[in-house]
């Protein structure tokens, strides 16, 4: 494979299809990565970023609004596919409903062939809490490699930030399949965003 360019998140990009259960998932025929974090962490907004396209995540106000798993191909011919994960925590919807996303989310995680990476938001404002620690701990358990992006950082002062990216940092540490390093984003800014690019595109080539 010739290694990826950026340009290839200002080519073809399309919404394929939302997979509320396992079998409604696509042919594992390309890599496949995948965003998740607490929800109203900003995961939509990023991915409309990322990909350059202002309505192709649906953002919302009301957390918990993304209750299955959303695919994107990227490419034509397609080259990989972007998971838009159930955000979790805080979702205001019936336990029955959180239950069915965190065995959605786990099953996926766990038995899915292509996914290459995945990327967990963490929004800067309040670092990493309880729930996240409980899906990073899952992770590290279905020995998935994921990467830690910080996200709205333009909303937090620059001393703020810093202490906040130490604690992740260190956080970070604890957890054998985190990657060691963050990467820094706004979606508002476009901050960071060229850095999480490449970091998708790398590990697509994994």
């Amino acid at each position: 494979m010739k290694p990826l360019h950026p340009k290839l998140f200002s080519g073809p990009i399309s919404f394929l299809k939302s997979a509320p259960h396992l079998e409604f998932l696509p042919n594992p025929t390309v890599p496949e990565i995948a965003f998740v974090g607490r929800s109203n962490v900003g995961k939509s907004s990023l991915i409309n970023a990322l990909t350059n396209r202002n309505g192709l995540a649906r953002t919302s106000n009301t957390p918990g609004r993304t209750q299955e798993l959303n695919f994107f191909d990227i490419g034509d011919p397609l080259i990989f596919r972007i998971c838009d994960m159930p955000g979790y925590g805080f979702a205001k919807a019936p336990p029955k409903i959180v239950q069915k996303w965190r065995y959605l989310i786990n099953d996926y995680l766990r038995g899915r062939q292509v996914l290459k990476r995945t990327f967990v938001l963490i929004d800067s404002r309040h670092g990493i809490k309880t729930t996240d620690e409980e899906f990073l701990t899952m992770l590290d358990k279905a020995a998935v490699s994921y990467r830690i992006v910080m996200t709205k950082t333009d909303k937090v002062k620059a001393t703020e930030l810093e202490a906040t990216m130490e604690k992740v940092l260190a956080a970070a540490k604890k957890h054998p399949a985190a990657h060691p390093e963050l990467i820094l984003t706004s979606s508002e800014k476009k901050q960071g965003i060229d850095e999480l690019r490449m970091a998708v595109l790398e590990a697509v080539q994994i």
